[in-house]
């Protein structure tokens, strides 16, 4: 198993979610469950799939709130000794998650902007002008400087994150292999041009659950993974 690949579980329910990891077996040992699965029991086939299957978690819930209140959150969800979870890439929020997660080995994963935006969604959002990768490289290191383990930027940043000092985790969401649509991602390459960038974990989700053999479409991205 390559750990660089990251599955994403965005499927309606755990139920749906168990089935496709038990397709995929040992071709995959990573797995990112978000907030789409919260309500279909997206917890509890993360404690499964870690604790019964061996399998490594990212837990992708994007939290955003009041410090005292994130730090509760991540303090509560430390307990189930998953590997990774991502809040938004504030200063102030990822200080207080990483108080939360203090004592524990999850890592803590601040959002810089996401995959799915791009210039005019910001403007959309009154988020300040400028340029967007510039943006986005600066969210990093300023999240970095809150104590982050690691951020998640589309994979045209990767490079200029990466070479930040100080550079940790990268995981890098938008990622298509050659010839797949790119849905509602805006900012994407390909498995090899991200980590040739500098991810050092890529996510892809629908060109896997959504193919008629997803073993195989892993196993083909996995072939990209160079």
């Amino acid at each position: 198993m390559d750990d660089r690949l990251i599955v994403a579980l965005d499927v309606p329910n755990a139920l749906a979610g168990l089935k496709l990891a038990e397709a995929l077996g040992d071709t995959v040992g990573f797995y990112k469950i978000g907030l789409g699965m919260l309500t279909g029991g997206g917890l509890g086939l993360a404690n499964e799939l870690k604790q019964e299957h061996g399998k490594r978690i990212f837990l992708d819930m994007k939290l955003f709130d009041i410090g005292a209140t994130v730090e509760a959150a991540v303090r509560g969800l430390a307990q189930f000794e998953l590997d990774f979870l991502t809040v938004h890439g504030d200063p102030h929020v990822v200080a207080a998650a990483k108080q939360g997660a203090a004592g524990s080995d999850m890592k803590i994963l601040a959002v810089t902007i996401l995959t799915s935006l791009d210039r005019a969604d910001m403007d959309a959002g009154m988020i300040r002008a400028g340029d967007l990768h510039e943006i986005t490289v600066e969210r990093a290191a300023r999240a970095y400087e809150a104590g982050a383990d690691g951020v998640i930027c589309s994979p045209q940043e990767a490079a200029a994150i990466r070479a930040l000092p100080g550079s940790r985790l990268i995981v890098t969401p938008g990622v298509r292999p050659v010839g797949a649509p790119r849905g509602d991602q805006k900012r994407v390459e390909t498995p090899g041009d991200a980590l040739a960038a500098g991810a050092d974990h890529i996510v892809v989700g629908r060109p896997i659950w959504q193919a008629a053999d997803p073993r195989a479409a892993a196993q083909m991205i996995l072939s990209q993974m160079v």
